[in-house]
């Protein structure tokens, strides 16, 4: 309890003090001295004998004037004074007495009190815990609230009259004038013993709780404040929304009007169409009459010489074509009897009334108002279907009998008689008869017991395999699918084939990269054999059951082959079910399904029947890009960003996408200041999953470059100019493209927007940000090397010149341009800093850093660090000595940068020198010991026996520098030097 009673006292102590409660504090410390409580009244002592809080002159003037009155009067009016604030004092404590009894009294009744045992429990258990805890101090939680206030005054109360302070709690009382003490209002803050029950709270909390409550209740005033104005916005968009519906059905009425305007006319139209062709109908009939009366007359005059010898002529070309007929029937007779005697599986008998058929044909008759011959053979049709009937009769029915086929053709006329007698004895028929039914029924029955074996070797084989595959090796149990997939294919129960594919998935329970290659052939090899189907209905629905399994091995099996199988399924499968399951295994957490998810849905969509799911494969791709791992961004880089974009066709549309992307990235990071109108309130600070998806979506664009250039080059006119054969733009291809003379969409995205959108980007990035800003640079340099030296010198400088505060010709773009590019020039000073901090190391590095450009980027730097050294402000030296720190990651620039610095080093100007030494400080971890000691050194060493001060004083700290970052004495050994 002495623990307890010491926190307390340092609880009151502290209270005291923060909230200037000095006689009460003054008086509490006499108390504790006269107890001898003297560790605990340290913190007392050592406020009251501070000389700056209390002057020692103002302590004795003090004491002067109080020699001045009489002491005895004094003493006595103190003395009574004393008595009657005493016997006041307790009589309120009396009266608050009886009010906590009545409350206690209450609470009793209601609910028994089981805290105060716990707390004291958890205090004599833990006092180490005790020791542990940190204090939160009040300053930290904000200031006191006047409820907070007035109950802590309360709970200080009640303290120091339970700890026996009564000259202490009487002070308190009178210094505490706002509030009346005796009367504590009923909160959830008033409980007895109120201060130890804060105490024991605050041992069962932590600092964080504490901090995470406050946040809250501010975080809560905040969100009741939004929700008031999210409010007032509802509003007001319901009244729009009002107006907007009345529109709405306006036009909605409209449109109906209109609608049954045009289906009159419509109607009106085909009315008029009917009549039409109508009268066209008439008409041609009209036409038809007279063509046919035409040639009546016509006919009728020729015809009365020409009759008899008409009818001669026809009669003998009908009996010349009836004899073809015959003679073709006869034929198929003979074909027919051969078919049935050779049969191998039926005789063909034919009935006694049935044996004889005699074709009959109608005698051709001449009619005198008649010029038409009919010849209808009914014997013909009569035999072939006979003969059908035949073909098709059961086997069992048919019995060997005498066949013989009598055929006779009797033209009425007797011109022509043909009689053909054929007849087969049934002593010669019957034997060949009965020797091939008894093959035929052998071979039957030798067929069906095969088949029958057969389904039964196949059920004993799917009932035994379940049994064996767990007692098989797991490294021997590959040897297994051949009967699996035998026992799959030809089984007729579909629910025994899905047992059996099920054991073809769950064959292996981990199965290794070999292993699961055995199985995906197997299930190919499956798929192929069964068809589309079955392949949908057996195979499909088990990778789905196992996309959620607990082993990353298994849903790894299905995510390999999902790519493989859709070649076997429908199309309208493949962009439905199959990519259902690619998109569940891409939200898989494990790294390696997620990267063969990637990859069959690379394979996938050149099979999709469609471009419906576009748009969902689009954002999958941008999911996948972004996704935490490193190897399922370089897969999906690699190989679904090329698929998507030469499946989809929808170049374009990525790119703006992408950007897009790569913007709100950054521009959803808080700022890095909330002070609105500096530079750092336009910066971001980037978190760590932002960061990585900024810098893969760069990536993903400079991946993209090469596509982009082709696409350039095939949307360009470049047989008008010979030398941009290839990869270059050349200078009289920018001049055509200047003048407006060509459209070219693909050729000018990279400069009129992905251009402004980086620069807007890098505007975001704080100087810390070297990872992405190295990003953009090697983007720039790539598209300097795709697009050449014309693009680079007039394109691409002029608009990084013009983004960081210069002047700038524009002569190689179109005039419509130009006022997007102007829109880039910085117009304040805060965004003129910005552009030097942000945008001139891209300058540098991107542009400038091109192979072509060094010496104009040699110029550059000498006009920046020193011939405009005087017209630069101190914070504008910074933010050029930092943008030249970027320019020194590239290790390439290094010699050009020493030479310019030892310029500076031996320059007589006093700013060019402490420049040299903040640049010489900057880029030290960004060389390596032995460049160390060549060329840092002894410039260091040089500008450290200057005579100016400041001088030395720059070259100390980049001594500094030095030391921190190379620890061997190869470098250190020339500090002495200085």
């Amino acid at each position: 309890m002495d623990v307890e009673k010491s926190s307390l006292c340092n609880c009151v102590v502290n209270f005291l003090l923060e909230e200037n409660y000095l006689l009460t504090a003054f008086e509490l410390l006499h108390e504790l001295l006269d107890d001898g409580r003297d560790d605990q009244a340290i913190r007392l002592k050592n406020f009251f004998s501070d000389s700056s809080q209390f002057p020692p002159d103002q302590i004795s003037r003090f004491n002067s004037l109080r020699v001045a009155d009489p002491q005895s009067l004094l003493q006595e009016k103190e003395a009574i004074e004393e008595k009657l604030a005493i016997s006041e004092y307790e009589l309120r404590l009396a009266q608050e007495d009886i009010l906590k009894f009545k409350t206690e009294l209450q609470k009793k009744a209601e609910s028994p009190v089981t805290e105060l045992r716990e707390s004291n429990a958890s205090v004599n258990n833990g006092p180490q815990y005790q020791r542990q805890k940190t204090d939160v101090s009040f300053s930290d939680l904000g200031p006191l609230k006047d409820n907070e206030r007035r109950d802590l005054n309360c709970a200080v109360k009640e303290y120091l009259l339970i700890a026996g302070y009564r000259l202490t709690a009487m002070t308190f009382f009178e210094e505490v004038t706002d509030q009346n003490l005796d009367v504590w209002q009923n909160s959830p803050a008033c409980v007895p013993d109120a201060l130890r029950h804060y105490y024991y709270q605050y041992l069962s909390s932590t600092t964080e709780a504490a901090e995470e409550k406050i946040s809250m209740l501010r975080k809560n005033e905040s969100l009741l404040e939004k929700n008031e104005k999210l409010n007032h916005e509802k509003l007001c968009l319901v009244k729009n929304k009002d107006m907007a519906e009345g529109q709405i059905s306006a036009l909605n009425k409209s449109l109906e009007s209109l609608k049954k305007d045009l289906k009159d006319k419509e109607n009106l139209v085909q009315d008029l169409k009917q009549s039409l062709e109508h009268q066209r109908k008439e008409l041609n009939d009209c036409r038809a009459e007279v063509t046919a009366l035409k040639m009546h007359i016509e006919g009728s005059r020729l015809g009365r010489n020409m009759v008899a010898t008409d009818v001669d002529h026809v009669q003998s070309l009908s009996l010349e074509k009836y004899k073809e007929e015959v003679k073709s029937l006869q034929m198929e007779l003979e074909i027919l009897r051969s078919n049935i005697a050779n049969a191998p599986d039926y005789i063909v008998s034919v009935q006694a009334g049935k044996e004889s058929v005699q074709m009959e044909e109608k005698v051709v008759v001449m009619d005198e108002e008649k010029s038409i011959i009919q010849h209808p053979v009914d014997a013909i049709t009569r035999v072939v279907e006979e003969a059908d009937q035949s073909l098709a009769a059961d086997d069992n029915l048919i019995t060997p009998k005498e066949v013989s086929e009598e055929y006779s053709v009797n033209p009425s006329n007797g011109s022509t008689a043909l009689t053909n007698g054929e007849s087969v004895s049934k002593q010669n028929v019957e034997p060949s008869a009965s020797t091939i039914l008894h093959l035929t029924r052998e071979d039957h029955t030798a067929e069906t017991a095969s088949e029958k074996r057969g389904l039964q070797t196949i059920q004993i084989l799917a009932d035994a395999l379940p049994k064996i595959v767990p007692y098989v090796l797991i490294n021997h149990r590959e040897e297994l699918l051949p009967l699996i997939m035998c026992a799959i294919e030809r089984h007729p129960e579909s629910s025994t084939r899905d047992s059996l594919t099920h054991t073809l998935f769950n064959l292996i329970k981990r199965p290794d990269h070999q292993q699961r290659r055995i199985i995906m052939d197997a299930c190919v090899s499956l798929a192929q054999n069964v068809g589309e189907m079955r392949t949908e209905t057996e195979l499909l629905p088990q990778c789905w059951e196992q996309i959620n399994h607990t082993y990353e091995e298994r849903r790894l099996l299905v995510a390999q082959s999902c790519g493989e199988l859709a070649e076997f399924v429908r199309p309208e499968i493949r962009d439905s079910l199959i990519l259902s399951i690619v998109q569940q295994l891409i939200e898989d957490s494990a790294t390696v399904v997620r990267e063969a998810a990637v990859h069959n849905l690379a394979l996938l969509l050149p099979l999709f029947p469609n471009m419906d799911k576009y748009f969902k494969v689009e954002e999958l791709m941008f999911q996948l890009v972004c996704d935490p791992s490193g190897v399922v961004v370089e897969t999906t880089l690699k190989e679904l960003v090329p698929a998507v974009i030469k499946w989809g066709h929808k170049l374009d549309h990525v790119l703006r996408v992408l950007l897009s992307h790569i913007l709100s990235s950054a521009e959803r990071c808080p700022p890095l200041s909330g002070v609105e109108g500096s530079v750092e309130s336009h910066l971001r600070v980037l978190g760590e999953r932002e960061r990585w998806n900024v810098d893969v979506l760069l990536r993903m664009l400079l991946e993209m470059l090469p596509s982009v250039h082709q696409k350039a080059i095939e949307m360009s006119p470049f047989s008008s100019d010979p030398e941009t054969t290839g990869t270059i733009f050349s200078t009289p291809f920018l001049e055509l493209y200047a003048g407006g003379h060509v459209q070219l969409p693909a050729f000018e995205w990279l400069h009129v927007d992905c251009m402004p959108d980086l620069i807007e980007l890098a505007c975001l990035l704080p100087p810390k940000e070297d990872t992405l800003r190295n990003r953009i640079t090697r983007f720039l340099l790539a598209v300097s090397e795709h697009y050449g030296d014309s693009y680079l010198t007039h394109i691409l400088l002029p608009i990084f010149l013009v983004a960081i505060g210069e002047d700038a010709l524009l002569t190689y773009f179109p005039s419509e341009s130009h006022s997007k590019i102007e829109g880039l020039m910085p117009r304040t000073a805060v965004a003129k800093r910005l552009a030097t901090m942000c945008i001139l190391p891209l300058l540098l590095a991107g542009v400038l850093g091109a192979p072509s450009k060094h010496e104009q980027l040699v110029e550059y730097l000498r006009k920046l660090l020193v011939e405009g050294v005087g017209n630069q402000s101190t914070k504008c030296n910074a933010e050029i000595i930092d943008a030249v720190r970027f320019l020194c990651t590239f290790e390439v620039h290094h010699g050009m940068i020493f030479n310019i610095l030892w310029e500076m080093v031996v320059s007589s100007n006093i700013d060019m020198k402490i420049n040299a030494a903040n640049l010489l400080k900057v880029i030290v971890p960004y060389i390596d010991a032995k460049v160390a000691s060549t060329h840092i050194l002894p410039a260091l060493v040089t500008l450290g026996s200057d005579q100016n001060l400041s001088v030395k004083y720059a070259s100390i700290v980049a001594f500094g520098a030095v030391a921190q970052h190379f620890k061997n004495d190869m470098v250190c050994i020339l500090f002495p030097l200085l």
